[in-house]
């Protein structure tokens, strides 16, 4: 069967989700999904390496790209997100019984996959998930992360270190701060240069977005209706129902990779890969990445049919 691509507008609630499905139907689906200040753009180069072997799925998520932009900080939570990722499911899914996906997803893409793959909601309908620079949020916010352990163990260097890289949250949860950031600081083609000079990244007409500046202000409100709530409220440990992999980029200047050392405690199995590169990796090293997804898929598809 040939390639096939088609562009859809799926409803999820208020909603409206721009989606893209790339590939062949009649094989197994791939749901990449990206991450913040991004849109779908950011996984074009992995596509086109996957598409001649999967059904390949992306969507801007709400606040980004072509989809709606909620005002209301709580239309962000991880709650409705999954109610996002379950309507595009039922949506691309070929006729006859709804199959488990392979989840992919890079910075909040991954955030939002950790919850995917840990809520019972969504047992038997993920097969794999990847993520890539994306730790779970109660690995970086419960009470056994390693900014807590560190300040435990009076290690403030460690601590500061992690506060460091992580200093864009602060502005992005205070009121007027997104404006501040993405006009002010980084709007006017500024982010777009330090994606090029300071990550290396290439970019293009499609990438990074037009819209990033609107879609950064938006998709701050998935830092404000999820952080505060996590630190606030302690969750018990969330165990994946599903095989993991853990792609970690040596030189992510945004998150530590101590970050992701609690992840083995509640991913049996977990399969850990560094990428030696930035944060950006899906963008700077699409075909490494691809192949790591691929192989991750295929072997979890046969160990489906052998069990």
């Amino acid at each position: 069967m040939p390639t096939a691509s088609d562009t859809l507008t799926v409803r999820s609630g208020e909603v409206a989700l721009l989606v893209r499905s790339t590939g062949r139907p009649d094989r197994p689906t791939l749901v990449l999904i990206h991450g913040y200040p991004d849109t779908q753009t950011v996984w074009a180069p992995v596509v086109e390496c996957l598409a001649k072997r999967f059904h390949v799925v992306t969507y801007d998520v709400r606040g980004a790209g072509g989809s709606s932009a909620p005002r209301r900080r709580a239309a962000y939570h991880l709650d409705r997100l999954a109610d996002d990722f379950d309507a595009v499911c039922r949506a691309v899914a070929p006729s006859g019984p709804l199959r488990p996906v392979h989840l992919v997803g890079h910075d909040w893409g991954g955030i939002q996959g950790w919850e995917f793959a840990t809520r019972p909601r969504f047992t038997g309908r993920v097969a794999s998930f990847t993520t890539i620079a994306g730790p779970a949020l109660g690995q970086v916010l419960g009470p056994t992360s390693p900014t807590r352990a560190a300040l435990r163990r009076r290690d403030l260097l460690g601590a500061l270190d992690r506060v460091r890289r992580s200093w864009y949250i602060v502005p992005l949860c205070l009121p007027g701060g997104p404006t501040l950031m993405w006009r002010v600081v980084l709007g006017g083609g500024r982010w777009r240069q330090w994606l090029r000079r300071v990550e290396g990244l290439p970019v293009d007409d499609d990438y990074p977005a037009t819209t990033v500046s609107a879609d950064a202000r938006a998709g701050a409100n998935l830092y404000r209706a999820n952080i505060p709530h996590r630190l606030i409220r302690s969750h018990p440990p969330a165990y994946a129902h599903a095989p993991v992999q853990l792609i970690v980029p040596t030189r992510d200047r945004f998150i530590s990779a101590s970050y992701y050392d609690g992840a083995a405690r509640v991913a049996p199995g977990l399969r850990r890969r560094e990428v030696p590169g930035s944060h950006w990796a899906p963008r700077a090293q699409p075909a490494l990445i691809a192949g790591w997804v691929a192989e991750f898929a295929q072997e979890t598809e046969a160990a489906g049919r052998a069990g």
